[in-house]
């Protein structure tokens, strides 16, 4: 039983990282307390700091692929790494599939590069760690390409560790059901 659970809590997890990729990439058009002309929508991460609102998905994202690799193995986590970026590229606006497609793949690369090694050891530390860089990446990448522009990078970084914290729980939980 604990091996069907591991792999229906994999394929969930699986199918929710793949789910929030084009939840991203429409959130950033459509959702915010603010829309800049030719820019993203903005929303409130901290006290006067504002964020592209695809943040919160995408720092779950790089959470949900750490579970698909440790409940599912290896080859999964990689394959989820390009199923993600091929969707991101499909599935995101004209003008923002480089950026997404690019800034996708090199932080759930970066991910899996800084994850996979710690994993074993210390799975709190793997997942933070790993998220840490990745979203860092993910955040100078995309709004690079984007936008040229770091404005919001504060911003992007901050909501992508509030999806990562909000995370933390549910990682601790992982580790029962998915022992190393």
């Amino acid at each position: 039983m604990p091996g069907q659970s591991r792999t229906r809590l994999g394929l969930a997890a699986f199918a929710l990282f793949l789910g929030l990729i084009p939840l991203a990439n429409w959130m950033v058009g459509h959702v915010g307390t603010v829309c800049v002309p030719r820019g993203p929508c903005l929303i409130p991460v901290a006290p006067g700091i504002l964020a592209p609102s695809g943040v919160i998905t995408i720092g779950a994202a790089l959470v949900l692929r750490d579970v698909v690799q440790r409940c599912l193995g290896l080859g999964w986590g990689l394959g989820a790494v390009l199923a993600g970026c091929l969707l991101s590229a499909l599935v995101a606006p004209p003008a923002l599939v480089i950026a997404s497609a690019a800034a996708f793949l090199l932080s759930e690369l970066a991910d899996f590069a800084v994850y996979t090694p710690l994993q074993q050891r210390r799975l709190m530390l793997a997942v933070t760690a790993s998220a840490a860089v990745g979203l860092v990446i993910d955040s100078v990448v995309f709004l690079s390409l984007a936008f040229g522009s770091l404005r919001f990078l504060e911003g992007q970084i901050i909501g992508k560790l509030w999806a990562v914290a909000f995370a933390v729980p549910f990682i601790r939980l992982l580790r029962r059901v998915a022992p190393a």
